[in-house]
């Protein structure tokens, strides 16, 4: 009767320290897993995607462009008039055009597309802006590229 309680004494206490053994090893992965990530993350927060600046401090991936004008960079989908092409080929990508006027109305930055830099246009009278290439008409809304009508804006 003594040698049988012995035994099964000795068979829990096996029993018991498998399991502390078993769970101690659980809660060490555990433990490893969330350090590991938490470098990932620490190492994720480090590296900005999308925050790449350009050569001006304008982050292209935000869709920022750098404006002689306002000599700061900025949207100009945001801020800019939005010119669309005056020929558009079916089934054709549009890329429009953008002017933007400085706050007196005598000048104004022209963003074309496929363009590293812009153009300024000077207030040469009532409306028009213009140099020696592009012309853009106020009061009808259009560009004008060697005076032929390029772009104009779309009024739905």
């Amino acid at each position: 009767m003594i040698n049988s309680k012995i035994k099964f004494k000795m068979k829990k206490n096996v029993f018991i320290l498998i399991s502390l053994l078993a769970l101690s090893a659980c809660i060490n992965t555990k433990s490893e897993t969330i350090k590991n990530e938490n470098t990932e993350s620490d190492a994720k927060q480090k590296t900005v995607i999308g925050g790449h600046k350009d050569a001006d401090g304008c982050i292209s991936a935000a869709g920022e462009t750098w404006s002689q004008l306002k000599q700061n960079c900025i949207q100009v989908f945001d801020q800019a008039l939005r010119l669309d092409p005056v020929n558009v080929k079916e089934n054709e990508a549009v890329f429009s055009a953008f002017i933007l006027f400085n706050e007196e109305k005598t000048k104004a930055e022209l963003f074309l597309p496929h363009t590293k830099s812009t153009s300024i246009l000077k207030n040469k009278e009532e409306g028009i802006f213009e140099n020696e290439t592009y012309k853009f008409n106020s009061k009808e809304s259009s560009l004008y590229i060697d005076d032929v009508k390029a772009y104009m804006t779309t009024r739905k």
